[in-house]
């Protein structure tokens, strides 16, 4: 496969990137990826609907998020550029993601979602009933996200990026 230039929202990555957004519900990071290819986009949301009929069924998340590793695997041996659309604002689920990409010898970038708190509440209140996340816990992914800003270098990956407050 020839080198090729990925770009979204006017930001390049190379070809067999896995590029892993990082950010708070209602941060933006949903609305980046679909600046990219459907097919690159793996999004939990998507795949708990998938698993339930229902986006915000919380019960399936544990096979929804198996079956975002067997895509990104699969993706990443085959040398194609993936995006992992969901919170991904825990070191441990970040570092599980830079290590598939090591695996296979492909770069991981951190694209990371700097947006005011106010605007995350504002967008996570408009969602359906189903896709609501607690004000709790987006403050909480809020907070675990200004702290991911100063460990992402350290964590192996090979391009952080983040994206200013909206």
């Amino acid at each position: 496969m020839a080198e090729q230039q990925v770009q979204g929202e006017g930001e390049l990555f190379p070809s067999g990137t896995l590029v892993v957004l990082v950010g708070p519900g209602g941060s933006g990071k949903s609305r980046f990826a679909a600046a990219f290819p459907a097919s690159w986009v793996v999004n939990l949301d998507e795949l708990r609907e998938r698993l339930s009929d229902d986006a915000g069924e919380q019960s399936v998340t544990r096979p929804a998020v198996q079956l975002q590793d067997i895509v990104v695997s699969t993706r990443m041996k085959r040398g194609l550029t993936t995006i992992v659309d969901s919170t991904n604002v825990e070191a441990s689920v970040r570092a599980g993601l830079v290590a598939k990409a090591r695996a296979f010898g492909r770069p991981a970038a951190a694209v990371v979602f700097l947006t005011d708190l106010g605007v995350c509440l504002e967008r996570n209140a408009r969602r359906p009933a189903n896709r609501r996340v607690p004000e709790r816990v987006v403050r909480w992914q809020h907070e675990q996200t200004a702290a991911a800003v100063g460990l992402l270098s350290g964590e192996r990956f090979a391009d952080v990026r983040p994206v200013p407050p909206a």
